[in-house]
């Protein structure tokens, strides 16, 4: 719960970021505050009184928000990549996470609207590609251990190459609304990994 936030404050304060988040899926870049405020049903003072910088305080909540999702949605399998059945579970979640998404991704649109050089916005899609990148290092390392994975690969590099093949398949699905890159650059992966 945010510092100083009563229990209804904070789910007030949670409502209107899952408010916008959901108008930004729906609508992309432009959101306004009033339409905000409409979707959510709360007044101007209530919206200052949680965001005080005002929109921007806003999409930076709305972005944590988003890349908090992110995790949230491929667990529990991120936090038991241990088996090949394991990693083909989460293969599957994430492929069809981001065909259910389509064209409508949440924190790409929100950080297009972030200005370029905003400290805070980058250190949110930061702390994000560090957690990412961290689960999906220690399931190869799980593997590496049981001899399931190549050991030859050191289990960061790994986890850069499957990170770097999701968000990329997941651009051009963006792009095109076709999944089968995602799907081709996460399988050629996992069969490098798998040796």
């Amino acid at each position: 719960m945010p510092q100083g936030l009563t229990t209804k404050g904070a789910a007030t304060r949670q409502r209107v970021i899952e408010g916008a988040a959901a108008l930004l899926r729906r609508r992309g870049p432009g959101v306004s505050l009033d339409e905000v405020r409409a979707q959510t049903r709360t007044s101007k003072s209530q919206l200052f009184h949680y965001f005080p910088e005002g929109r921007r305080h806003l999409l930076l909540a709305v972005a944590q928000h988003e890349a908090d999702q992110v995790i949230a949605e491929q667990q529990p399998y991120l936090d038991a990549l241990t088996s090949w059945p394991a990693w083909r579970a989460w293969r599957d979640a994430v492929v069809e996470h981001y065909r259910r998404q389509g064209r409508q991704c949440a924190l790409s649109v929100l950080i297009g609207q972030l200005a370029p050089d905003d400290e805070q916005a980058a250190a949110v899609v930061t702390g994000l590609l560090e957690r990412w990148r961290g689960l999906l290092a220690a399931g190869v390392e799980a593997m590496q251990q049981q001899g399931l994975m190549r050991a030859d690969i050191a289990a960061g590099r790994a986890a850069d190459a499957l990170l770097s093949g999701l968000q990329g398949g997941a651009i051009t699905l963006i792009a095109s609304g076709r999944s089968e890159p995602l799907e081709a650059a996460l399988d050629l992966i996992l069969d490098y990994l798998r040796g």
